[in-house]
């Protein structure tokens, strides 16, 4: 249980804040955002290039395949404790990298990649044609996050651990603005633009199984964590509004995603901000100007004069955090001002000095929120027709929209800090009333004799409990969404694909 502990306390928030240090951050215009003139028109998911091996160093040795002893023995050097969770590899896995062209939040072209992870072996879950599974994955302040590199990106070892490992074939975007992208900014939780992203970059890993050694079996999972949980569900939507057969999902599962985000984001500014909410709330609001959503004129409209200047297409970048606070370019919690009413108790570390939004905007949100209230009913909870922009724009990219067809897992922590579970709850009653096959799972629950998810549970439970003897309930709000729920529920998403499948 040890080692399920040293797991979930390493990948602390990295998958929401990934606090690395080093260089600073260009662009950003005190007028507002401009979009880059289109590239070239070219097809959506067309590849560029090649399909290219990545090659992993272990032992000293550049390898391209690892073997299951080899993964297993890497996996466990890179992080005590991934076994527990992933449980042992039954396949070789190979790494690749696609590059391919796609389009961004204003709908001009662009490029992006993706890693594919190939399992491969002679054993019944690694021969012959195999499931894939597109993963979306978590937010990063870093540009040039990549989940091809399972060397040094935490979620990027654990997908191709959980996933690849055990016989399903990987397509992990790294998302338009990220690594391997020329796009100057990230569509952050914009939901047609990341669904496009993600369709195209499945399309373009289609191109390339061919030449390296993927046989597809037809039966395609979505998932993702965290902003991928949303991105997951943005995508089954986007499938299924094609209305063509090009894509036909056997499941998904959204893992603590915003699935809610209008009800997010007015329990936001209604005073309940949550952790990391300096970083989300810019991030959402730079993706919104970038589709001509109009939310400012220019940046000083929403935020405090200190910030203005620099924050458009701040994030991604390649500061980290720690350096964004140390340089004044981001507040670490103070969104709000100290006397901006009202005030959620349990939430004042939120309201303070040197805050980013300034209290006039706030104000026009929270006029627009009395006078046009969403979430008055579970069955049409969009229902609401607000005319401040921003609340438009959310409720625009709230996923309370649509059915889904395929059988669908919403995975999440009761208590989570970052994503609130009502995401999570909202959601499923949401799409269980419309009759979809919606499955419903609180990894923070004790786990029942019968329970499918029992060795999830099982597992969650233990890992908080020893955290919480050893260092405290702060440290366990600090690890709960991205390093305690993360694993477990990625590894009963893997489970629960699993079920679908031999159905």
């Amino acid at each position: 249980m040890r080692s399920l502990l040293t797991l979930a306390c390493s990948l602390g928030l990295g998958y929401l804040l990934a606090a690395c240090s080093g260089g600073t951050t260009a662009g950003g215009t005190p007028t507002g955002v401009a979009n880059p003139e289109p590239l070239p028109v070219a097809t959506r998911g067309s590849i560029v290039g090649q399909a290219a091996s990545v090659a992993v160093s272990v032992g000293g040795a550049s390898l391209t395949t690892l073997t299951p002893t080899v993964l297993a023995g890497f996996l466990e050097s890179a992080q005590q404790g991934t076994l527990a969770v992933a449980g042992q590899p039954q396949c070789s896995v190979s790494v690749y990298k696609v590059h391919y062209n796609t389009i961004g939040g204003a709908g001009e072209a662009t490029d992006s990649s993706a890693a594919v992870f190939v399992p491969t072996g002679g054993g019944a879950s690694c021969s012959n044609s195999r499931p894939v599974v597109l993963y979306a994955h978590g937010t990063s302040l870093q540009k040039s996050y990549d989940m091809a590199d399972i060397a040094n990106n935490t979620e990027a070892r654990l997908a191709a651990a959980v996933f690849a490992a055990q016989g399903f074939i990987v397509v992990a975007p790294n998302y338009t603005g990220y690594s391997g992208s020329s796009l100057g900014y990230h569509p952050y939780l914009d939901r047609v633009a990341q669904a496009a992203d993600m369709i195209d970059a499945l399309r373009a890993a289609r191109t390339s199984f061919g030449a390296i050694g993927a046989k597809d079996s037809g039966k395609l999972m979505v998932t993702g964590y965290s902003q991928g949980g949303y991105v997951a569900l943005a995508t089954q939507r986007a499938m299924q509004d094609m209305g063509t057969n090009e894509f036909t999902l056997t499941a998904a599962s959204g893992m603590s995603g915003p699935y809610a985000i209008a009800r997010f984001g007015d329990d936001l500014f209604g005073g309940a901000p949550r952790s990391g909410a300096t970083v989300i709330v810019p991030m959402i609001i730079n993706a919104g100007q970038h589709a001509s959503a109009a939310l400012y004129a220019t940046p000083s409209d929403v935020y405090e004069t200190q910030y203005a200047a620099s924050i458009a297409d701040l994030v991604p970048g390649s500061l980290g955090s720690g350096d964004l606070v140390d340089q004044g370019k981001l507040p670490a919690t103070a969104l709000f001002a100290a006397d901006s009413q009202p005030q959620t108790p349990g939430y004042t570390a939120y309201f303070g000095a040197n805050n980013l939004i300034r209290t006039v905007y706030r104000s026009g949100y929270l006029a627009d929120l009395a006078a046009h209230p969403c979430d008055q009913s579970a069955t049409s909870p969009l229902a609401c027709s607000p005319a401040h922009n921003l609340r438009k724009w959310l409720v625009r990219n709230d996923l309370r929209s649509y059915m889904p067809n395929a059988p669908t897992m919403l995975c999440g922590g009761h208590d989570d800090p970052v994503v609130p579970f009502f995401n999570a709850t909202s959601a499923a009653s949401y799409f269980s009333a419309r009759g979809s096959r919606i499955t419903l799972l609180d990894i923070d629950d004790t786990p029942s004799l019968n329970d499918p998810y029992r060795s999830a549970k099982a597992g969650f439970v233990a890992a908080r409990t020893i955290l919480r003897a050893s260092s405290g309930d702060g440290a366990v709000a600090s690890a709960y969404h991205a390093g305690l729920v993360a694993p477990f529920c990625m590894a009963a998403t893997r489970d629960y694909f699993q079920t679908t499948l031999s159905h």
